[in-house]
């Protein structure tokens, strides 16, 4: 078993993993960053290139850019499924003397990072990524019900309230104690 770093070791582990990560991401012909809903990726090619001098394929789990008679730039299976009908990819002019080949990615799973574009590529650890602030609007109504529970629930402990599954719970019994009134609860120790 591995010793306990200190946090100043492990402060150092951690700068020497971001320089190799960010090494690793030099490297790659493209870049790439991603939200917790998409990825996008960014490829330079000569300004002389057109789109139809272009071999670009999009499919559910695999990327391909490349261009037409050359090794590609980036090709491979993707980590995750895409929504193949709402990825995109479009070619524009940088500068005076450059294109770009702009691939968005629109992710099926909504809920998690990716480590990498493609899965030959250097990976990023996922455990550093600090997201963006979303807005309770952002999310779809299943996701954001759930985290509006999760608020209220967190807020009612905090008052030392009952959080909603125990109100649930207490409705639930007071239903029961109704329904069969002849009973005797006077001395149910309750757990709530």
């Amino acid at each position: 078993m591995a010793a306990e770093l200190s946090p100043e070791q492990q402060q150092q582990a951690d700068q020497e993993l971001k320089a190799k990560e960010a090494f690793e991401q030099a490297q790659l012909p493209y870049k790439w960053s991603q939200t917790i809903q998409d990825v996008d990726v960014s490829i330079p090619i000569p300004a002389n290139l057109k789109a139809r001098d272009l071999d670009i394929v999009l499919e559910k789990t695999k990327l391909k850019v490349a261009v037409k008679g050359q090794p590609p730039l980036i090709e491979g299976d993707l980590p995750h499924p895409i929504h193949k009908d709402e990825s995109t990819w479009t070619l524009e002019s940088v500068g005076k003397d450059g294109k770009e080949v702009s691939v968005h990615l629109d992710k099926v799973n909504k809920m998690e990072w990716w480590p990498h574009v493609v899965t030959g590529a250097p990976k990023i650890d996922t455990s550093k990524i600090t997201p963006e602030n979303s807005k309770l609007s952002d999310l779809d109504g299943a996701t954001r019900s759930m985290v509006e529970k999760m608020m209220y629930d967190q807020r009612q402990k905090e008052m030392g309230q009952p959080t909603s599954d125990d109100q649930k719970k207490a409705e639930i019994l007071k239903q029961f104690q109704e329904q069969h009134p002849e009973m005797d609860f006077s001395q149910a120790k309750m757990g709530m």
